[in-house]
């Protein structure tokens, strides 16, 4: 058993394909397959169900797949310690980040000022929902991901606070109030940003023991503010995640009581993180309680 080896099952397994794979790798569809041919004989398992035009995991499989990110995990601090020892000239640092707070008011700046201090690192940037960032960090497919805190199964360095603001058309009746409460939220149909904190905001409402009227859910922040400029629903999101629209189509306001959000980073394990992925906290965490 290689690291190549791994290294291959584990894009296999997330591409659910051989000839993704093979693009992404660089190498011919044939190689892919006498890798993952050869990992299971030596295994004596099958890892992988071919079919038609794609191939899925065994139930050994999925088992097998956590080990072995684990594994490459590992392999990777091994070897961004070593490139440490030598100035960090080269290395990988996957990063996780979710919505608008992170990916365009966060990481930019971030990321510059890391690629200044560390110009070898290849950085690898995946975006989701929040709740994909943390699946991804528990499966070990990125080194470092944005999360709303608290999260207790993670290591997790705190970065900026905002707060959460209902957002309501112009000459909505609400429109004219100072703050507005959960409540004051549950009759009008609600759209839903899948993007954002929308665990968190399902949360809030099941812990007043309300239940909002659903009747949208978007993947993007900019098509809820268009459905709510539209008048066709209200919501509920991050004032950081809101964009500088100096003539907003909405008003926000804020909750009654007061509901404060916090971003920050997470590790699976400070103690296993590799040294890119330390000096990335260092710097977020310097940048932002300057």
């Amino acid at each position: 058993m290689t690291l190549t080896q791994l290294e291959i099952f584990s894009l296999v397994a997330e591409l659910r394909g051989f000839t993704l794979a093979a693009h992404r790798l660089g190498i011919s569809q044939s190689a892919v397959s006498h890798a993952m041919k050869s990992l299971e004989q030596e295994l004596g398992v099958e890892l992988l169900r071919r079919h038609q035009s794609s191939v899925e995991l065994s139930d050994i499989g999925q088992q097998l797949l956590l080990r072995a990110r684990a594994m490459l995990g590992l392999a990777n601090t091994l070897r961004q310690e070593a490139a440490d020892a030598r100035g960090m000239k080269t290395g990988t640092l996957r990063i996780g980040s979710f919505g608008p707070t992170s990916s365009i008011k966060l990481l930019p700046k971030i990321l510059h000022r890391f690629r200044q201090a560390h110009p070898g690192i290849e950085v690898h940037i995946d975006e989701g929902p929040d709740r994909q960032v943390t699946q991804w960090l528990e499966e070990r497919r990125i080194d470092v991901g944005f999360v709303v805190l608290p999260q207790e199964r993670f290591d997790t360095f705190a970065l900026i606070e905002d707060q959460m603001v209902a957002l309501l058309a112009l000459d909505h009746p609400l429109a004219t109030r100072s703050a507005v409460s959960l409540k004051d939220l549950c009759d009008d149909p609600f759209v839903l940003t899948q993007a954002g904190s929308s665990e968190l905001v399902s949360r809030l409402f099941m812990a007043a023991g309300l239940q909002p009227n659903i009747r949208y859910r978007c993947s993007q922040l900019l098509s809820t503010l268009d459905t709510v400029s539209r008048g066709d629903a209200i919501t509920i999101v991050a004032e950081g995640s809101l964009p500088d629209d100096p003539t907003p189509r909405y008003v926000r306001k804020p909750l009654l009581p007061v509901v404060q959000r916090q971003i920050g980073l997470a590790v699976l394990d400070q103690r296993q993180s590799s040294p890119a992925a330390r000096a990335f906290i260092e710097l977020a965490t310097r940048l932002n309680h300057q």
